[in-house]
């Protein structure tokens, strides 16, 4: 398994360690094979029991979008069940926060689902008898707060799904997509810390599921929640995950940013669902930039011509003291520029990128064929791109010659935006 979801101790919201949910009467002889790497299929045919979630382990950092995706019974939908224990696991832990969802008694874990977890179903789960206000309300009512504090809450969560005005209607007279927003309110409506999403946008149609698509990430770009969503759409997880777990028989077989799994699958299964990829719109600037090497106004051509050579780009960028890019060195124009200034040699008109751009809106950048620099918000110089690496990403080769979009290769940016 490729591991990308290194979290730091201190930053770690979920902890799962060596989770297992066998079905069936033989749990510990099902553990004792699967650990042993027998097929589930061998292991169901021998003992009637399955092991729906084997040995997985993984961590998910505080405001972290985390995405298990897998085909139907990969054992996803069991394995986030086994987080608030709306099913049991049979053997491991799991840790929200440091505390151990596993070992908690009913009183403790009834105080966990009404006040730090919610879970949003793929089939709305409404109570058609209940007005939409009052849906949103029920998780407030069951923690037992007064009727106008929960009210209040409710209509400001469904204020954040633009549902206000459907407030005193029943669910029924909604859309479909209409209903999963009065799912999401609910979910909204109690703060939680943690948000379970059990694919809950897959039941919509293809024009209606992007838009909640969009709808969630706006949602987190304000409230930073930490989300475990699950799909069985490699397009819905590269769009919205940080991280993502892929999952077949009960595993993890590979786990890693969009890129990372895009550009370097584990294995064959994994190569399968990234086969047809639209490579241009996951892979974005920031994660492919390097340091760029640079000169300064005041520096020579010959200078400028040896740095060129050092990094082996086609040229160098220019920047003042803050860091800001004036223009670009060409590098066959240093040639033969002794005695000229640089300021007389660069280029101003220089092909730029902010860092969260997707490559598909840069081809006419990259046929520039010169170094493409990444700019962070006020326009200050983070690090640039070779356009070569970015059409071997997107043959498909993942930048062959070129180190490919690793954790690795994306920390000097990372490093630099925090």
């Amino acid at each position: 398994m490729t591991d990308g979801n290194e979290v730091p101790a201190s930053r770690q919201k979920v902890v799962v360690e060596h989770l297992y949910k066998v079905f069936g009467d033989d749990p510990e002889e099902t553990i004792r094979r699967a650990a042993a790497g027998e097929t589930k299929d061998r292991i169901y045919a021998e003992t009637r029991s399955v092991a729906a979630v084997a040995d997985v382990s993984f961590t998910v950092a505080p405001g972290e979008i985390f995405v298990v995706m897998g085909l139907s019974g990969s054992g996803k939908s069991t394995l986030i069940r086994c987080l608030n224990r709306l099913i049991e696991p049979t053997r491991g832990r799991i840790l929200l926060d440091g505390q151990d969802v596993v070992a908690m008694d009913a009183e403790a874990l009834r105080e966990l689902r009404a006040r730090k977890l919610s879970m949003v179903f793929q089939h709305f789960a409404l109570f058609p008898h209940k007005t939409v206000g009052e849906n949103v309300e029920f998780g407030l009512k069951v923690r037992g707060m007064p009727p106008g504090e929960r009210r209040e809450k409710a209509l400001r969560a469904l204020a954040q799904v633009g549902l206000e005005a459907y407030a005193d209607v029943p669910p029924d007279n909604l859309s479909g997509g209409m209903q999963q927003r009065v799912g999401l309110a609910r979910g909204l409506a109690v703060d939680p810390e943690i948000m379970l999403m059990d694919e809950p946008f897959s039941a919509l149609d293809p024009l209606i599921r992007r838009d909640m698509q969009d709808e969630l990430l706006a949602l987190q770009e304000q409230l930073h929640m930490t989300i475990l969503f699950i799909t069985h759409d490699l397009h819905e997880a590269l769009r919205i995950g940080d991280c993502i777990a892929i999952m077949k028989d009960g595993r993890f077989v590979q786990t890693g940013t969009p890129e990372q799994i895009v550009a370097a699958p584990a294995d064959d299964y994994v190569a399968a669902f990234t086969r047809d990829v639209d490579r241009g719109r996951v892979f974005r600037m920031g994660r492919l930039s390097h340091e760029a090497p640079t000169v300064t106004p005041d520096d020579d051509p010959a200078t400028a011509r040896r740095r060129c050579e050092a990094h082996q780009v086609t040229g160098l960028h220019v920047v003042d003291a803050d860091g800001y890019p004036l223009g670009i060195l060409v590098r066959t124009d240093l040639v033969s520029a002794e005695g000229r200034a640089l300021r007389d040699l660069m280029r101003p008109d220089f092909p730029a990128a902010r860092a969260d751009q997707e490559l598909i809106e840069l081809y006419g950048e990259c046929a520039k064929g010169l170094p493409i620099a990444v700019l962070d918000e006020t326009g200050r110089l983070l690090g640039s791109v070779d356009p070569l690496r970015v059409f071997a990403l997107l043959a498909g080769n993942g930048g062959e010659g070129q180190a490919s979009p690793s954790a690795e290769a994306s920390a000097p940016l990372a490093a630099r935006e925090q």
